[in-house]
């Protein structure tokens, strides 16, 4: 049994050794070849040691939905159009300023200046009272940044268009003087 095992180990570790790689030489920063007539051409590298390489997986991009175009002309809108996206885009952040604005309102009639009114426990439980308490301030503070920045936004976005944008300017005359 013993020789059986002492056996088969040198015929693994035989084995082993013509299984052992050729001369791989090293050319540039991901390149390898065991040729030595291409490695003595393009000046390569003899590596010592064993290499592994890994075959990595493909990279695919996605398949485009439509042609992309190029140039000025994909990227121009047509003005009245941009106008009308401008316009969209102000009524949404007017909309949102005011729910936020009323969501202020109601976050500090709630707040009281710091004192609201207890709910519940928190008649018996003081620790539970500072924390809404503090939530509460938590809440107007975010509110208030959220203002801020729709404000931003506002001031960024285009003022809003006359009422009559695609129709020509119409020109009025000014009453005379002693004319009714």
């Amino acid at each position: 049994m013993k020789y059986a095992l002492l056996t088969s180990l040198v015929v693994l570790t035989g084995a082993s050794g013509t299984l052992a790689q050729d001369r791989v030489y090293r050319c540039g920063n991901n390149e390898y070849t065991n040729d030595q007539t291409v490695a003595k051409t393009r000046n390569c590298k003899q590596i010592e040691g064993n290499v592994s390489v890994i075959a990595g997986t493909a990279v695919r991009s996605p398949a485009p939905s439509a042609p992309v175009a190029t140039g000025s002309a994909a990227q121009k809108v047509d003005v009245n159009d941009q106008r009308a996206r401008d316009s969209d885009a102000r009524g949404v952040l007017e909309a949102e300023l005011k729910r936020a604005e009323a969501r202020r309102a109601e976050l500090l009639a709630e707040y009281k200046d710091g004192k609201p009114d207890h709910q519940g426990i928190e008649s018996r439980n003081h620790q539970k009272y500072l924390d809404r308490v503090a939530e509460l301030k938590a809440a107007i503070a975010r509110n208030e940044s959220d203002i801020a920045g729709i404000r931003r936004e506002l001031g960024r976005s285009p003022a809003p268009a006359p009422a009559s944008a695609g129709a020509a300017p119409v020109a009025t005359a000014a009453p005379a003087s002693g004319a009714k």
